[in-house]
């Protein structure tokens, strides 16, 4: 715990460093400054938004263009077709730091690193692909960053501040939503969004997250309440804060690990392999949250253990013929609905504490057509570059959607709500109308 904890002052101190460095190359100053002399600074907010083509979610965080990809293991923020004259990051200081030390996929060791001029050194970063596993060495640089300031419950002023990114190919769009001008990874990282956001408005390294369904979800940044309509309308973050989860530590990267220790289905615990959820030490196995993989991927011997379970839990309900990429499906006319989803039997994960993630027919089925509804989860394929650290359990989108998730990246927990339906409201529910500060 003790060293934990140096850890984590040896990390604050390091970005506080470097945010003051890129602070006097840009002529700005960092807002705390002000802050002394007025009010103390907000929380920031975004909408946050899902791809219908791609399944995937952006973020609208960028100071002009388009938004940039939701990335939530994502170790920086990158942007394509920087113009002629960015703004190039040198070798020197403090603030090229974060890229020295920024762990990058296996896909990263081949890539080729740019040529060198005589007279300047550029800061070189590794922009990632995370949907198509590419990636390439490109000019660290710097990124303009708008959002607004929120009280918990609407978003208030408008701001704009500078974050260390990098520039990448135009090419590197191809596989991403359309009309995206990048990727903001969420990792802890001293480069991510969260962290970057927090040393620059001395704010708590905190981040909460809203996956909608449809509409506009949302993520805040620094703390702070959380509110969300409904009737009546309902505070959601202090009660989170109550009961927090340990994040697990993988060797290989920063990405959101966290414990589970068995799954059930109508309550009974689906017979796994011992260790089937273990983290080893080289970094694979174990669970892990992802905004980059549509429905939860399972290691083979978990998958078939659940799907099985599953499958004999539903048994009185007409099957469909399977739709691509799910292995099991049903007629949507014999499905009944509930106020969570349809009516089967509920998945739980099994966490610390004796805690439970309940998946009810909202997050553990979906409908593809008219008359087919699937089980929304699959096998791992290990042939895709995004996955070749090989989790057990990747929690996917679909079932984190409708889910608030809060993190805190200074104690390394997390908290989740479980599904917003139950108490009557969705990620979408936040609102975006403007309010007085």
């Amino acid at each position: 715990m003790q060293a934990r904890g140096m850890s984590q002052q040896r990390r604050r101190s390091a970005a506080a460093a470097a945010l003051l460095a890129l602070a006097v190359l840009l002529g700005t100053s960092p807002p705390d400054a002000a802050a002394q002399q007025g009010p103390s600074w907000r929380p920031l907010v975004a909408r946050v938004n899902k791809d219908a083509a791609t399944s995937l979610y952006t973020i609208a965080i960028k100071d002009g263009g388009g938004p940039l990809l939701l990335e939530l293991a994502g170790p920086m923020l990158w942007v394509a077709n920087c113009p002629c004259t960015h703004w190039a990051i040198g070798c020197g200081g403090s603030h090229c730091d974060g890229f020295r030390n920024m762990f990058t996929p296996d896909a990263c060791d081949s890539a080729e690193w740019p040529a060198q001029g005589q007279d300047t050194c550029i800061c070189t970063a590794l922009p990632y692909n995370p949907v198509d596993g590419r990636c390439v060495a490109a000019q660290a640089t710097t990124i303009s960053i708008a959002a607004n300031t929120t009280d918990g419950k609407n978003p208030l002023s408008p701001v704009t501040f500078p974050v260390v990114g990098s520039c990448a190919p135009g090419d590197f769009l191809a596989s991403l939503p359309a009309g995206v001008a990048g990727v903001a990874g969420l990792a802890r990282l001293r480069n991510s969004l969260p962290l970057q956001v927090a040393q620059w408005y001395s704010l708590k390294q905190e981040f909460a997250l809203c996956l909608p369904r449809g509409g506009d979800g949302v993520a805040v940044f620094g703390g702070g309440p959380f509110q969300l309509l409904a009737a009546p309308t309902v505070e959601l973050a202090d009660s989170l804060r109550k009961k927090p989860l340990p994040f697990l530590f993988n060797p290989k990267n920063r990405a959101y690990y966290f414990t589970i220790t068995g799954i059930a289905v109508n309550q009974q615990r689906v017979p796994t392999p011992p260790g089937a959820f273990d983290l080893e030490r080289r970094g694979q196995g174990g669970a892990a949250f992802s905004t980059v993989t549509p429905y939860t991927a399972l290691r083979w011997d978990v998958y078939w253990p659940l799907r099985n379970a599953f499958d004999a839990a539903t048994s009185g309900i007409a099957r469909a013929d399977k739709v691509a990429p799910f292995d099991m499906c049903y007629q949507a006319s014999e499905l009944a609905m509930t106020s969570v989803g349809y009516a089967v039997a509920s998945i739980d994960l099994m966490l610390d504490g004796g805690q439970n993630w309940t998946l009810p027919g909202a997050s553990s089925l979906v409908q593809v057509n008219d008359r087919t509804v699937c089980f929304a989860f699959v096998q791992t394929d290990s042939s895709v570059p995004a996955h070749a650290e090989s989790p057990a359990v990747i929690l996917g989108g679909h079932q984190l959607e409708n889910n608030l998730l809060m993190f805190d990246l200074d104690k390394d927990t997390f908290a989740f709500s479980g599904l917003l339906l139950g108490i009557g409201t969705t990620c979408s529910n936040f609102d975006f109308s403007i309010g007085s500060s």
